[in-house]
Parts: C-alpha cells; structure tokens; sequence
C-alpha cells in the first residue's frame, strides 16, 4: 500500500473514532486503537528521530475534545440549515461536516509537528468534498460549512465560534514576502481572522494576514475584502439594476 492509501486507512478508523454510529466497524476503543497503532508505524517512518509512541499518545490525549468540536459541529449544521432532517442525515450526507471532521483530526497531528500525514488528510478531503482546509488553521466549535464545493481556508487563518461559510468563500493569502534571495518567507500570518459568530456567503473572498471581520458580521456573496470590518458590519456588493426587455 501507498502512503497516501495508509493515510486513507487512519482517516476511517479516526471517523469510526468520531462517529462511530456511522463509520463504527469497530467499538470505539477499537478504532481509538487502531488509529494509534497506524500513526505510530508511519510516524516512526517520517520522524525517526523523535518518540513516535509518546506523539500517539498525545494525540489520544487530544480526541476527547476533538469528539466534543465535531458534535458542536454536527449540531450548528442542524440548527443552521432548515433542510436538515437530523443530526443523523447531518453525519452522513453533509460534506461540509465530513471535511471539518477530518481537519479536527488533522490540526491536532498538525499542532504535534507531524509532517505530510496532516496534508494528505486535508488533501483526501479536498479530493471527496472539494472543501480544501489547510490542517494550520485554527477553527472554534460549532463551525459549519453550508454545500461547500470551492471553499478555501487557508493554513494561518483563525476562525472563532458559530461561524457558517457558504459555497466558494475563500479565506486566502493577499501576497507573499521574499527574502533577499527571492525565496519564498515561510511562517508569516498569511490568512485572515474570522471572529465569533460571523456569516459569509458564496464565493465572498477574503485576503491577507492583518484582515479581521469582527465578530457578529454578516459578508455577502460575491464580495471581495482586503481590510479588516468592525464587529456588527453588514458587507454587500451592490448589484447593477436589471436590464429588462421584451421578448414580444
């Protein structure tokens, strides 16, 4: 097996570990094992200058809260989209919540300095939802991601609590510094804030590391920002009047 397909394997046995009434094979001790058994083979593999076990058990230290993000998250769908039958339909049907899902997992092994696992996790994620979240990024409870096909989070972003994003919104990087010798200046805040309880709707686009929209903000779709907002901002492109004609 390939690593990439390796990584596929811890992936199902993290979704067993996180909703286990839908991806459980096995009991969720079983699955909390198994992943640790897979994550310490391939750590010890990328890292083998480090403690591979003890990375483990870290990690596992860390799924407690990652299970308690995910049912915030799982519940913020629910109550946010009134075509939301159930929290079960929520699990199984919403791509928003299976990408946010693997991120929680992924961030942690990212927050460990595990190398490539993280990325290749996002990258299966972005390949099954078209949701690409970089594993930097931080994300508060109850995050939900509304049909999600095009959305872009990038790896310095910091997203607060009861935030919702729509199809195609792009949290990205507004430009890159280089170094004297023209290389890339890797470790900079690139990304924006997205502070509590802020709504942003399709394909609004969102750039640079000093941009915050403050918390309690409403960004229309379509809308293109580069400078921060204040708390309590409502953000909208306003469109051109229609041009009516007859078709008589």
């Amino acid at each position: 097996m390939t690593l990439p397909q390796r990584i596929a394997h811890i992936i199902k046995h993290g979704m067993a570990v996180l909703h286990p009434c839908v991806y459980g094979e096995l009991n969720s001790r079983g699955a909390i094992d198994k992943i640790s058994e897979d994550l310490e083979r391939e750590i010890a593999l990328l890292c083998p200058d480090r403690d591979a076990r003890q990375i483990v058990a870290d990690f596992r230290a860390r799924l407690p809260e990652v299970r308690r993000l995910v049912d915030t998250d799982v519940q913020a769908a629910y109550d946010g989209d009134p075509a939301a039958t159930s929290r079960m339909e929520v699990v199984m049907a919403y791509p928003g919540l299976y990408a946010v899902t693997i991120h929680r997992l992924a961030h942690e092994l990212h927050r460990l300095r595990v190398p490539i696992i993280p990325r290749i996790m996002s990258e299966f994620a972005h390949s099954r939802t078209g949701i690409d979240i970089h594993p930097g990024a931080t994300i508060g409870e109850r995050f939900f991601i509304d049909h999600g096909t095009g959305v872009v989070i990038g790896e310095t972003c910091v997203i607060g609590r009861n935030v919702r994003l729509y199809q195609g919104v792009t949290l990205g990087g507004l430009s890159f510094d280089k170094d004297a010798t023209g290389a890339l200046v890797k470790g900079l805040k690139r990304h924006p804030n997205i502070e509590d309880n802020v709504v942003i709707y399709a394909n609004a686009t969102i750039l640079g590391g000093d941009t915050t929209i403050g918390h309690d903000s409403e960004i229309g779709g379509n809308v293109w920002l580069k400078d921060s907002v204040p708390p309590f901002s409502r953000v909208y492109n306003k469109p051109p009047a229609p041009t009516i004609k007859s078709i008589a």
